[in-house]
């Protein structure tokens, strides 16, 4: 099959010399059973290419399993990779097969592998080395026949050097590397996309086909795209379902940029310029806008610790026989932390209190941090998902620190 028929079955729109080299190499790798690593920025269509090369393999006929491993927390992740016996953990009320059971003689699409937890890891090479694996909570050897397609947005050969990949694992993983470029170093196919995005959209909710007008486009291609296409769809499905009328101009276009209102005024990292911009200098504005949130975090969170700190010393005065917890503020909002992108955690801050202000008896780091873990549980009424996301950690982090609190508690 050639490279245009390749991308007329999957959808694969571009003429860009980046986007003929990622099909030419994915047409080389698919008849193969080797290993692929496929790299590219969040938004670029890295499922896509994995689903292509499975339907060109001989393995076609088989399933293909897909599964986000930074989605699923840290203590279930095995479980659904190689499966768990009754009784393994706590809920597992059946026996379950996992996914390297269900994909036997298919392929499985490992999407995010660098959120992988190390443990994993070592279990994840063993397949990849042997072809063997065990439920957990069992000591049976079982045999699978699965090809492995990874895929990330992170540079795993940084992470390998910072100690949060295995080396091993790695070169396992990228005997073949497919990466794919951004939206912004091949503007030469946002038109063809956007306007592919605009007639789907325009026959999906059955609404008349808009015509952009050339300035329009142009704004398109100097826009940076930081979500990439899949940020490309959404602009294309919010101007089909809210632009009234036919013409679109570029003013039409601006307040669905997320970097650019429709007075021109920059809202977000980003920005639309009528030149090239220079990676380099969006990712010192990206830095600086990043210290300048995590200062005005920190300075938030300080406030909220004096506060209870106050308070605390306040009850004891008032009481004096009874121990009282410390409670924060429940009218004000939980602090918003640094959030994982800039991999920042709890156990990166300095909580400070300002001379004078300081009881008998400060808190520890570990006892502050499990008081705001207690408060923002409780503000989400348990959940897991609002209160990561309101602390800036991940769901992961937090049930693992979650895990900590309830034994310490035990």
């Amino acid at each position: 099959m050639d490279r245009q028929a390749v991308q007329a079955r999957f959808g694969i729109i571009g003429e860009s010399p980046g986007i003929h080299h990622v099909i030419d190499r994915v047409r080389q790798v698919a008849s193969t059973d080797i290993s692929v690593l496929i790299e590219g920025e969040s938004g670029v269509g890295k499922e896509l290419i994995a689903q292509a090369i499975h339907a060109l393999s001989q393995r076609r006929h088989s399933a293909l399993k897909v599964i986000n491993t930074g989605a699923i927390p840290e203590g279930l992740i095995e479980s659904e990779l190689f499966g768990a016996e009754r009784g393994a953990y706590t809920g597992a009320t059946e026996r379950r097969r996992g996914l390297f059971e269900e994909a036997d003689g298919g392929t499985i699409f490992l999407d995010e592998i660098g959120e992988m937890p190390q443990s994993t890891q070592v279990r994840l090479l063993r397949v990849l080395e042997s072809g063997t694996f065990n439920r957990v909570g069992s000591t049976t050897v079982r045999r699978t026949d699965v090809r492995i397609v990874a895929a990330t947005n992170k540079n795993l050969g940084h992470e390998v050097g910072g100690g949060r990949f295995r080396e091993d694992l790695y070169y396992r993983l990228s005997t073949v590397i497919i990466q794919i470029p951004p939206l912004r170093e091949r503007r030469e196919d946002i038109r063809p996309i956007f306007d592919s995005f605009i007639y789907e959209s325009s026959q999906k909710y059955q609404s008349p086909r808009r015509k952009l007008s050339p300035e329009a486009y142009a704004l398109l291609e100097s826009y940076y795209w930081p979500g990439n296409v899949r940020e490309l769809r959404n602009v294309a499905d919010q101007i089909v379902v809210l632009h009234r009328g036919t013409d679109v101009d570029a003013d039409a276009i601006r307040p669905f940029l997320r970097g650019v209102t429709a007075g021109g005024d920059s809202t977000a990292l980003v920005t639309v310029r009528d030149e090239p911009v220079k990676e380099s200098a969006l990712e010192l504005a990206v830095i600086y806008r990043a210290l300048l949130e995590i200062r005005q975090s920190v300075q938030d969170l300080r406030e909220d610790l004096k506060s209870a700190f106050n308070e605390r010393v306040r009850s004891r005065e008032a009481e004096p026989h009874y121990r009282e917890e410390i409670q924060i503020d429940s009218a004000r909002s939980v602090p918003m932390l640094p959030s994982p992108d800039q991999k920042r955690d709890l156990d990166s801050l300095v909580y400070e209190v300002e001379p004078g202000d300081e009881p008998n008896t400060i808190p520890t780091l570990e006892q502050a941090e499990q008081e705001l873990i207690q408060q923002a549980m409780k503000h989400f009424d348990g959940s897991r998902k609002e209160a990561a996301a309101a602390l800036g950690i991940s769901q992961r982090t937090l049930y693992r620190k979650l895990q900590k609190l309830n034994d310490q508690m035990a």
